[in-house]
Protein backbone atom coordinates (compact mmCIF):
# COMPACT_ATOMS: atom_id res chain seq x y z
CA UNK A 1 0.00 0.00 0.00
CA UNK A 2 1.08 3.61 -0.86
CA UNK A 3 0.96 6.46 1.47
CA UNK A 4 1.67 10.07 1.47
CA UNK A 5 3.26 12.05 3.85
CA UNK A 6 1.27 15.43 4.72
CA UNK A 7 3.96 18.33 6.77
CA UNK A 8 1.03 19.93 9.34
CA UNK A 9 0.79 22.03 11.78
CA UNK A 10 3.54 22.22 14.19
CA UNK A 11 6.14 20.02 12.34
CA UNK A 12 3.63 16.65 12.13
CA UNK A 13 4.40 13.94 10.31
CA UNK A 14 1.18 12.79 9.23
CA UNK A 15 1.21 9.42 7.41
CA UNK A 16 -2.74 8.77 5.54
CA UNK A 17 -3.59 5.65 4.06
CA UNK A 18 -5.13 7.01 0.45
CA UNK A 19 -7.83 4.09 0.66
CA UNK A 20 -7.67 1.92 3.91
CA UNK A 21 -8.94 -1.37 3.16
CA UNK A 22 -11.65 -1.72 6.12
CA UNK A 23 -14.60 0.77 6.72
CA UNK A 24 -14.28 3.16 9.76
CA UNK A 25 -15.88 0.39 12.20
CA UNK A 26 -12.51 -2.00 11.39
CA UNK A 27 -10.44 1.33 12.74
CA UNK A 28 -9.07 1.59 16.04
CA UNK A 29 -7.17 4.73 17.85
CA UNK A 30 -3.75 3.73 19.73
CA UNK A 31 -2.56 7.21 22.09
CA UNK A 32 0.76 6.95 23.65
CA UNK A 33 1.72 9.44 26.39
CA UNK A 34 4.93 8.98 26.64
CA UNK A 35 6.02 9.64 22.88
CA UNK A 36 2.98 12.20 22.41
CA UNK A 37 1.54 10.22 19.44
CA UNK A 38 -1.29 8.89 18.06
CA UNK A 39 -1.57 5.91 15.65
CA UNK A 40 -4.66 4.26 13.60
CA UNK A 41 -5.13 0.86 12.93
CA UNK A 42 -6.82 -0.98 10.52
CA UNK A 43 -6.45 -3.88 12.23
CA UNK A 44 -2.94 -4.37 12.51
CA UNK A 45 -1.78 -2.04 9.70
CA UNK A 46 -0.80 1.98 10.44
CA UNK A 47 -3.04 3.95 8.76
CA UNK A 48 -2.68 7.15 10.07
CA UNK A 49 -0.17 8.42 12.30
CA UNK A 50 0.47 12.07 14.16
CA UNK A 51 1.73 14.22 16.85
CA UNK A 52 -0.59 14.85 19.54
CA UNK A 53 -0.36 17.14 23.13
CA UNK A 54 -2.13 15.20 26.22
CA UNK A 55 -2.71 16.26 29.75
CA UNK A 56 -0.34 18.52 31.58
CA UNK A 57 0.63 17.88 35.11
CA UNK A 58 -2.52 18.00 37.17
CA UNK A 59 -4.63 17.76 34.50
CA UNK A 60 -3.59 14.31 33.10
CA UNK A 61 -5.55 12.37 30.44
CA UNK A 62 -6.37 9.29 31.58
CA UNK A 63 -5.19 6.27 30.63
CA UNK A 64 -7.50 3.56 29.48
CA UNK A 65 -10.09 1.49 26.98
CA UNK A 66 -12.80 4.27 25.51
CA UNK A 67 -14.66 4.66 22.30
CA UNK A 68 -15.71 7.84 20.54
CA UNK A 69 -19.41 8.65 21.93
CA UNK A 70 -19.91 11.74 20.12
CA UNK A 71 -18.38 13.85 17.20
CA UNK A 72 -18.97 17.58 16.37
CA UNK A 73 -17.29 19.44 14.18
CA UNK A 74 -17.41 22.74 15.90
CA UNK A 75 -17.93 22.66 20.21
CA UNK A 76 -16.35 24.86 22.67
CA UNK A 77 -15.41 23.70 26.42
CA UNK A 78 -18.13 23.64 29.26
CA UNK A 79 -15.24 23.90 31.56
CA UNK A 80 -12.73 26.09 30.36
CA UNK A 81 -14.40 29.28 29.55
CA UNK A 82 -15.58 28.15 26.01
CA UNK A 83 -12.43 27.42 24.45
CA UNK A 84 -12.55 26.13 20.77
CA UNK A 85 -12.47 22.45 20.34
CA UNK A 86 -13.39 21.81 15.98
CA UNK A 87 -13.51 18.43 15.36
CA UNK A 88 -14.60 17.15 18.44
CA UNK A 89 -14.61 13.33 19.20
CA UNK A 90 -15.16 12.74 22.80
CA UNK A 91 -14.51 9.58 24.61
CA UNK A 92 -16.34 10.45 28.05
CA UNK A 93 -19.06 12.64 29.33
CA UNK A 94 -16.80 14.21 32.11
CA UNK A 95 -15.08 16.08 29.88
CA UNK A 96 -12.10 14.07 28.05
CA UNK A 97 -11.92 14.32 23.69
CA UNK A 98 -10.04 14.39 21.07
CA UNK A 99 -10.19 17.75 19.05
CA UNK A 100 -7.73 20.10 17.39
CA UNK A 101 -5.51 22.84 18.47
CA UNK A 102 -3.38 25.87 17.45
CA UNK A 103 -1.35 24.54 20.32
CA UNK A 104 0.11 21.06 19.78
CA UNK A 105 4.26 20.78 20.79
CA UNK A 106 4.33 17.30 21.48
CA UNK A 107 4.57 17.78 24.93
CA UNK A 108 1.70 17.46 27.61
CA UNK A 109 -0.05 20.81 27.54
CA UNK A 110 -3.52 20.12 27.45
CA UNK A 111 -6.08 20.20 30.33
CA UNK A 112 -7.08 16.39 29.54
CA UNK A 113 -7.88 16.10 26.17
CA UNK A 114 -6.04 15.26 23.26
CA UNK A 115 -4.76 17.74 21.12
CA UNK A 116 -4.40 17.27 17.42
CA UNK A 117 -2.75 19.28 14.47
CA UNK A 118 -4.92 21.20 12.59
CA UNK A 119 -5.55 19.48 9.12
CA UNK A 120 -5.09 15.77 10.93
CA UNK A 121 -8.06 16.69 13.11
CA UNK A 122 -10.39 17.13 9.83
CA UNK A 123 -8.67 13.87 8.19
CA UNK A 124 -9.43 11.85 11.45
CA UNK A 125 -12.67 13.13 11.91
CA UNK A 126 -13.89 11.98 8.50
CA UNK A 127 -12.54 8.63 8.88
CA UNK A 128 -14.61 7.86 12.34
CA UNK A 129 -17.52 6.93 13.30
CA UNK A 130 -18.96 6.57 16.82
CA UNK A 131 -18.19 3.55 18.77
CA UNK A 132 -14.28 3.12 17.02
CA UNK A 133 -12.47 2.27 20.08
CA UNK A 134 -9.48 4.38 21.67
CA UNK A 135 -7.12 3.20 23.79
CA UNK A 136 -4.69 5.96 25.49
CA UNK A 137 -1.83 3.96 27.32
CA UNK A 138 1.69 5.15 28.37
CA UNK A 139 3.97 3.41 25.90
CA UNK A 140 2.94 2.73 22.43
CA UNK A 141 0.38 -0.20 21.85
CA UNK A 142 0.48 -2.10 18.72
CA UNK A 143 -2.67 -4.94 17.90
CA UNK A 144 -2.09 -8.12 16.87
CA UNK A 145 -4.09 -10.91 15.30
CA UNK A 146 -5.25 -13.64 18.03
CA UNK A 147 -7.02 -16.88 17.49
CA UNK A 148 -8.85 -18.61 20.51
CA UNK A 149 -11.61 -21.06 21.47
CA UNK A 150 -12.78 -18.18 23.92
CA UNK A 151 -13.44 -15.89 20.66
CA UNK A 152 -17.08 -15.46 18.93
CA UNK A 153 -17.73 -16.36 15.71
CA UNK A 154 -20.69 -15.49 13.81
CA UNK A 155 -23.71 -17.61 13.03
CA UNK A 156 -24.26 -19.18 9.44
CA UNK A 157 -28.41 -18.18 8.95
CA UNK A 158 -28.84 -20.61 6.84
CA UNK A 159 -28.04 -23.83 8.70
CA UNK A 160 -28.76 -22.34 11.91
CA UNK A 161 -32.38 -22.68 11.88
CA UNK A 162 -34.76 -19.93 13.87
CA UNK A 163 -32.17 -17.67 15.56
CA UNK A 164 -32.39 -17.54 19.58
CA UNK A 165 -32.56 -13.90 18.49
CA UNK A 166 -36.02 -14.46 16.97
CA UNK A 167 -37.05 -15.20 20.61
CA UNK A 168 -38.51 -13.23 23.25
CA UNK A 169 -35.69 -13.04 26.44
CA UNK A 170 -35.63 -10.77 29.31
CA UNK A 171 -33.69 -8.23 29.28
CA UNK A 172 -30.07 -8.65 31.46
CA UNK A 173 -30.67 -12.54 32.44
CA UNK A 174 -28.44 -11.99 35.45
CA UNK A 175 -29.32 -15.20 37.72
CA UNK A 176 -30.63 -17.28 34.92
CA UNK A 177 -28.48 -19.95 36.33
CA UNK A 178 -30.77 -20.41 39.31
CA UNK A 179 -33.68 -22.06 37.46
CA UNK A 180 -34.07 -23.64 34.24
CA UNK A 181 -35.41 -21.37 31.10
CA UNK A 182 -37.90 -22.65 28.78
CA UNK A 183 -38.43 -20.97 25.26
CA UNK A 184 -41.16 -22.89 23.17
CA UNK A 185 -40.66 -21.65 19.33
CA UNK A 186 -43.52 -22.50 16.86
CA UNK A 187 -41.52 -23.01 13.37
CA UNK A 188 -44.25 -22.52 11.55
CA UNK A 189 -44.75 -18.63 12.90
CA UNK A 190 -40.88 -17.81 13.46
CA UNK A 191 -39.09 -18.88 10.39
CA UNK A 192 -35.44 -18.93 10.22
CA UNK A 193 -34.18 -15.52 8.74
CA UNK A 194 -31.30 -14.09 7.44
CA UNK A 195 -29.63 -11.42 9.82
CA UNK A 196 -29.44 -7.90 8.82
CA UNK A 197 -27.75 -5.41 10.71
CA UNK A 198 -29.21 -1.52 10.86
CA UNK A 199 -27.38 0.65 9.06
CA UNK A 200 -26.05 1.95 12.77
CA UNK A 201 -25.52 -0.90 14.35
CA UNK A 202 -22.08 0.16 15.90
CA UNK A 203 -21.53 -4.00 16.55
CA UNK A 204 -21.62 -5.13 20.62
CA UNK A 205 -20.06 -4.22 23.24
CA UNK A 206 -18.93 -6.76 25.48
CA UNK A 207 -17.33 -6.21 29.42
CA UNK A 208 -16.00 -9.65 30.63
CA UNK A 209 -15.31 -8.86 34.21
CA UNK A 210 -15.38 -9.81 38.18
CA UNK A 211 -18.28 -9.74 39.50
CA UNK A 212 -18.95 -6.68 41.67
CA UNK A 213 -21.75 -6.08 44.85
CA UNK A 214 -24.40 -5.32 42.62
CA UNK A 215 -24.32 -8.43 40.80
CA UNK A 216 -24.38 -10.43 43.82
CA UNK A 217 -27.26 -8.87 45.23
CA UNK A 218 -29.42 -8.98 41.74
CA UNK A 219 -28.74 -12.64 42.15
CA UNK A 220 -29.67 -13.14 46.40
CA UNK A 221 -32.90 -11.15 44.86
CA UNK A 222 -33.93 -13.23 42.39
CA UNK A 223 -32.83 -16.49 44.96
CA UNK A 224 -35.10 -15.06 47.49
CA UNK A 225 -37.81 -14.22 45.08
CA UNK A 226 -37.58 -17.85 44.61
CA UNK A 227 -38.21 -18.97 48.11
CA UNK A 228 -40.84 -16.59 48.84
CA UNK A 229 -39.36 -13.59 50.08
CA UNK A 230 -40.38 -10.91 48.17
CA UNK A 231 -37.31 -8.05 46.86
CA UNK A 232 -39.39 -6.81 43.89
CA UNK A 233 -37.57 -6.56 40.80
CA UNK A 234 -33.64 -7.56 41.07
CA UNK A 235 -32.04 -4.44 40.42
CA UNK A 236 -28.79 -4.64 42.77
CA UNK A 237 -29.69 -1.97 45.00
CA UNK A 238 -30.28 -2.49 48.87
CA UNK A 239 -33.65 -1.30 48.71
CA UNK A 240 -36.24 -1.52 51.61
CA UNK A 241 -38.02 -4.49 50.48
CA UNK A 242 -34.54 -5.79 49.85
CA UNK A 243 -33.54 -5.75 53.42
CA UNK A 244 -36.56 -6.38 54.78
CA UNK A 245 -36.72 -9.79 52.61
CA UNK A 246 -32.73 -10.66 53.74
CA UNK A 247 -33.88 -9.84 57.40
CA UNK A 248 -37.00 -12.19 57.06
CA UNK A 249 -34.80 -15.13 55.74
CA UNK A 250 -32.36 -14.74 58.36
CA UNK A 251 -34.77 -15.39 60.96
CA UNK A 252 -36.45 -18.49 59.51
CA UNK A 253 -32.44 -19.55 59.66
CA UNK A 254 -31.78 -18.11 63.15
CA UNK A 255 -28.72 -16.26 61.57
CA UNK A 256 -28.05 -12.57 63.82
CA UNK A 257 -29.89 -9.87 61.94
CA UNK A 258 -27.77 -7.45 63.66
CA UNK A 259 -24.24 -6.39 61.86
CA UNK A 260 -23.89 -6.70 58.35
CA UNK A 261 -26.79 -7.40 56.55
CA UNK A 262 -25.16 -9.61 53.51
CA UNK A 263 -22.43 -11.39 54.81
CA UNK A 264 -20.80 -14.48 53.26
CA UNK A 265 -22.68 -16.98 55.46
CA UNK A 266 -25.55 -15.42 54.60
CA UNK A 267 -25.29 -15.67 51.01
CA UNK A 268 -24.16 -19.00 51.33
CA UNK A 269 -27.11 -19.98 53.09
CA UNK A 270 -29.64 -18.75 50.56
CA UNK A 271 -28.33 -20.30 47.96
CA UNK A 272 -28.30 -23.50 50.13
CA UNK A 273 -31.93 -22.86 50.83
CA UNK A 274 -32.52 -22.67 46.63
CA UNK A 275 -30.41 -25.66 45.93
CA UNK A 276 -27.86 -23.77 44.17
CA UNK A 277 -24.06 -23.60 43.78
CA UNK A 278 -22.89 -20.09 44.61
CA UNK A 279 -22.49 -17.66 41.66
CA UNK A 280 -19.16 -17.82 39.49
CA UNK A 281 -16.62 -15.46 40.22
CA UNK A 282 -17.31 -13.55 36.53
CA UNK A 283 -19.49 -11.80 34.80
CA UNK A 284 -20.16 -10.95 30.94
CA UNK A 285 -22.12 -7.76 30.25
CA UNK A 286 -23.27 -7.05 26.69
CA UNK A 287 -24.35 -3.86 24.90
CA UNK A 288 -25.51 -2.23 21.65
CA UNK A 289 -26.01 0.89 20.31
CA UNK A 290 -24.62 2.82 23.86
CA UNK A 291 -27.24 0.25 25.25
CA UNK A 292 -27.50 -2.16 28.16
CA UNK A 293 -28.66 -5.50 26.10
CA UNK A 294 -27.94 -8.52 28.81
CA UNK A 295 -25.79 -9.76 31.21
CA UNK A 296 -24.93 -12.77 32.70
CA UNK A 297 -22.38 -15.24 35.01
CA UNK A 298 -19.14 -16.81 33.73
CA UNK A 299 -16.48 -18.74 35.71
CA UNK A 300 -13.41 -17.17 36.26
CA UNK A 301 -10.70 -19.97 36.78
CA UNK A 302 -8.46 -19.66 39.51
CA UNK A 303 -9.55 -16.28 40.13
CA UNK A 304 -6.70 -15.46 42.91
CA UNK A 305 -4.64 -14.97 39.37
CA UNK A 306 -5.83 -11.51 37.64
CA UNK A 307 -7.06 -11.22 34.62
CA UNK A 308 -5.12 -7.88 33.89
CA UNK A 309 -6.85 -5.54 31.14
CA UNK A 310 -7.25 -6.41 27.23
CA UNK A 311 -9.30 -5.45 24.23
CA UNK A 312 -9.52 -7.02 21.49
CA UNK A 313 -11.97 -5.79 18.51
CA UNK A 314 -14.22 -8.19 15.37
CA UNK A 315 -12.30 -6.66 12.34
CA UNK A 316 -14.17 -9.05 9.90
CA UNK A 317 -16.58 -11.74 9.67
CA UNK A 318 -18.07 -14.31 7.21
CA UNK A 319 -20.87 -15.80 8.31
CA UNK A 320 -20.99 -18.17 5.76
CA UNK A 321 -17.77 -20.09 6.42
CA UNK A 322 -18.28 -18.90 10.26
CA UNK A 323 -14.56 -16.91 10.22
CA UNK A 324 -13.78 -14.32 12.40
CA UNK A 325 -10.84 -11.77 12.08
CA UNK A 326 -10.00 -10.77 15.67
CA UNK A 327 -7.23 -8.31 16.94
CA UNK A 328 -6.12 -7.66 20.38
CA UNK A 329 -3.77 -5.44 22.80
CA UNK A 330 -3.05 -5.77 26.46
CA UNK A 331 -3.13 -2.50 28.03
CA UNK A 332 -0.88 -1.80 31.12
CA UNK A 333 -3.05 -1.19 33.97
CA UNK A 334 -0.71 -0.91 37.30
CA UNK A 335 -3.44 -2.53 39.64
CA UNK A 336 -2.86 -0.82 43.45
CA UNK A 337 -1.98 -3.30 46.19
CA UNK A 338 -5.10 -2.07 48.05
CA UNK A 339 -7.05 -3.22 44.77
CA UNK A 340 -5.17 -6.70 44.29
CA UNK A 341 -6.03 -7.34 48.04
CA UNK A 342 -9.84 -5.85 47.72
CA UNK A 343 -10.39 -8.44 44.62
CA UNK A 344 -8.17 -11.56 46.15
CA UNK A 345 -5.61 -11.01 44.05
CA UNK A 346 -2.26 -12.76 45.11
CA UNK A 347 -0.95 -13.47 41.51
CA UNK A 348 0.07 -11.61 38.03
CA UNK A 349 -1.57 -12.26 35.00
CA UNK A 350 -0.43 -13.95 32.29
CA UNK A 351 -0.59 -13.21 28.47
CA UNK A 352 -4.14 -12.56 26.63
CA UNK A 353 -4.14 -16.34 25.82
CA UNK A 354 -3.53 -17.09 29.45
CA UNK A 355 -6.01 -15.12 30.46
CA UNK A 356 -8.57 -16.60 27.91
CA UNK A 357 -7.91 -20.28 28.78
CA UNK A 358 -8.98 -18.94 32.13
CA UNK A 359 -12.77 -17.61 30.82
CA UNK A 360 -15.80 -20.13 30.70
CA UNK A 361 -18.99 -18.59 28.88
CA UNK A 362 -22.18 -20.89 29.13
CA UNK A 363 -23.61 -21.89 25.99
CA UNK A 364 -26.83 -19.80 25.66
CA UNK A 365 -24.73 -16.78 26.47
CA UNK A 366 -22.31 -17.65 23.44
CA UNK A 367 -25.15 -18.69 21.54
CA UNK A 368 -27.18 -15.09 21.71
CA UNK A 369 -24.07 -12.97 21.03
CA UNK A 370 -22.97 -15.10 18.07
CA UNK A 371 -26.63 -14.41 16.35
CA UNK A 372 -25.66 -10.58 16.81
CA UNK A 373 -22.48 -10.64 16.16
CA UNK A 374 -21.48 -7.91 13.56
CA UNK A 375 -17.74 -6.47 12.29
CA UNK A 376 -16.73 -3.81 14.88
CA UNK A 377 -18.41 -5.61 18.09
CA UNK A 378 -15.18 -4.81 20.54
CA UNK A 379 -14.38 -7.47 24.34
CA UNK A 380 -12.72 -6.03 27.23
CA UNK A 381 -11.39 -8.11 29.67
CA UNK A 382 -10.68 -6.78 32.82
CA UNK A 383 -10.59 -6.79 36.51
CA UNK A 384 -12.16 -3.86 37.58
CA UNK A 385 -15.70 -4.31 36.77
CA UNK A 386 -17.62 -1.94 35.33
CA UNK A 387 -16.20 1.11 36.21
CA UNK A 388 -17.56 4.68 37.01
CA UNK A 389 -17.29 6.58 33.38
CA UNK A 390 -19.39 3.73 32.22
CA UNK A 391 -22.95 5.19 32.22
CA UNK A 392 -26.66 3.24 32.20
CA UNK A 393 -26.91 4.50 28.72
CA UNK A 394 -24.44 6.58 25.95
CA UNK A 395 -21.56 5.11 26.07
CA UNK A 396 -19.93 1.44 26.06
CA UNK A 397 -17.62 0.29 28.89
CA UNK A 398 -15.35 2.29 29.58
CA UNK A 399 -12.33 0.87 31.58
CA UNK A 400 -10.05 3.53 33.07
CA UNK A 401 -6.33 1.83 33.95
CA UNK A 402 -5.18 5.30 35.95
CA UNK A 403 -6.49 7.73 38.71
CA UNK A 404 -9.59 10.01 37.47
CA UNK A 405 -7.86 13.42 37.16
CA UNK A 406 -9.65 17.10 36.34
CA UNK A 407 -10.31 17.10 32.82
CA UNK A 408 -10.70 19.20 29.88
Amino acid sequence: MSYRLVLGLGLALIVVAPAHAGSARSLAIVVSRDTQSLAVYDGDQVVATSNVSTGKPGHATPTGIFTIIEKQKYHESNLYDSAPMPFMQRITWSGVALHESKSVPRRPASHGCVRLPHGFAKDLYGMTETGVPVIIADAPLTPAAVSHPLLFRPVNPASSGTLLSDAELRLAPIADFLKPTEVALNEASIPPRAMVKPADDKGLRILITRRGLADDIKDVQAALNGLGFDTGEPDGHLGRKTVAAINAFKLTKDLPTKGNLLTEETIAAIFKAVGKPLPPEGQIYVRQNFKPLFDAPVTIRNPEIALGTHVLQLRDMNAGSGSAEWYGMTVPDGMSKATARRLGITAEHGNLAETMDRIAIPEEVRNRIEAELAPGSLITITDGGLGKETGTEGTDFITLTSPDRKKS
